[in-house]
Formats: C-alpha cells, structure tokens, sequence
C-alpha cells in the first residue's frame, strides 16, 4: 500500500508540473528563475509585464505571501500567482517599479531549495536611494528538466525590524 501511495504521488506531481510553459533560458537553474522573478515585476511606469512569463515560473498551485507587523500585530496575506497579479500588477505598471537582489543566501537538499532573497525596491533605476528594502524568502523545486518557484513569501525592513547584516552584500 505504501508503495502504490508513493507511486500516485509520484505520477500526480509529474503530471501537475507540465501545465504551463516557460522560457528555457528562465528556468535552468536556481539563479535563472529568480532572476526572471525580479525581471518580470520589474519595469518602468506604463510599460505592461510579461504576466505569463510570471505564471510559467511557478507551479500551478504556487503562493505569494507578503507578511509585516501593523497597529493590530502580525499579519500576512495569501495569494496564488493571478491574485497577486490582479492586486498589484495594475500598481507596478502604473507608478513604475524595479525591484533588484542585493545579496542571498540559499541551501538545498535533493530537489528542494530554499533562497533567502535581499531585496531593494525603486520606482525609477536612476533613483539613487530604494523606498523599499526587504528579503523574500523563495522555495524552489528542481523538477529534473526545469526549475519551479513553489513560494514567494516575503517582509519588507521596518523601524522595528532591520535588515540584519548577515542578509546584506558583503556578509
């Protein structure tokens, strides 16, 4: 029984990762899809993303997850890869937004990878300070052929909570 569970598990993954097509040159490696995450949110103002280029990067259940402390304590949101798109994808194009990794740290084991992503974020690449700073925290999966995001889940820095060092270029 076991054995016949594991094989179904097996064959559900691998059917469930051929739903979408991505770019070759996106997905090959850990560093190929995370560059492609930061390059497709990023874009000056009124120019349209590449939305499916975003959604071939994930798997079909993929998550986005913003997190943060407010007035009312800790919160976080939920959201699959087209509502994300649908509450922020309007926003980016509209007022402009780059958002470029700093430093990471990542480790792996078998075809799992996780990536501790240091971010800054700018409406324009000649602004000279970012208006955002933070770290997503990226889950990857290595399906053999191509690489997966599984989630995205992220803070940005507060007052309350800086960037530490070690998540900072040079460290």
């Amino acid at each position: 029984m076991k054995r016949l569970f594991s094989l179904a598990l097996c064959f559900l993954i691998s059917t469930s990762l051929n739903a979408q097509d991505a770019k070759p040159e996106d997905v090959k490696s850990a560093d190929a899809i995370i560059a492609a995450l930061y390059d497709v949110i990023s874009g000056p103002a009124g120019e349209k993303r590449d939305w499916d280029r975003m959604k071939s990067l994930f798997i079909p259940e993929g998550r986005l997850m913003p997190t943060g402390k407010g007035p009312n304590g800790v919160g976080y949101r939920t959201w699959t890869v087209q509502e994300y798109i649908d509450q922020a994808g309007a926003n980016l194009e509209k007022m402009g937004f780059f958002e470029v990794e700093i430093s990471r740290k990542s480790e792996a084991y078998g075809t799992i990878s996780h990536v501790f992503s240091t971010y800054e974020s700018r409406k324009t690449l000649a602004d000279e300070k970012p208006f955002a700073r933070g770290i997503n925290s990226i889950q990857l999966l290595n399906g053999g052929d191509r690489w997966w995001i599984v989630s995205v889940f992220w803070m940005g820095e507060t007052p309350e909570y800086k960037l530490p060092a070690k998540y900072l270029p040079g460290n």
